[in-house]
């Protein structure tokens, strides 16, 4: 067995791992939160309002399946950090005066409710992992 053991010899549960594989798993999902983070400013206003269903649907899965994934809240936190990089640069002046984002409620509604989806998959409490008990398997 590679995993970290508790006392009484049994394997812990749920944290397997070695930190350099959750530091990697964490990048791509920083990753991953960013594209969807620009897909979902491009897509909200295009397609309104399916288009801001499909973007926020396609932000909270991908903050609720990090988090599953890897077992934390760091899961949901490294795409949500992501997803509001890739959001907020997106928000600034382009050099030609242009903008990404419109003034209308739609966007609003796609920056506040992906912030909002982010902060609650960080802090929904997240299953106890079952633990073996000793003698038993």
């Amino acid at each position: 067995m590679n995993g970290a053991r508790e006392a009484g010899g049994v394997e812990a549960a749920g944290r397997t791992g070695a930190p350099a594989v959750r530091v990697v798993a964490y990048g791509v999902l920083f990753a991953l939160g960013a594209v969807t983070g620009l897909a979902g400013a491009l897509v909200h206003a295009a397609w309104f309002p399916g288009g801001l269903l499909l973007a926020l649907a396609a932000a909270g899965g991908l903050f609720g399946g990090g988090a599953k994934l890897t077992r934390t809240k760091v899961g949901a936190v490294a795409p949500g950090a992501g997803w509001a990089v890739a959001v907020v640069a997106a928000t600034a002046a382009r050099p030609e005066g242009d903008f990404l984002f419109g003034t209308g409620a739609g966007s609003y509604v796609f920056l506040f409710g992906g912030m909002l989806l982010a902060v609650m998959c960080a802090t929904i409490a997240l299953p106890a992992v079952p633990v073996a008990r000793a003698g038993t398997r």
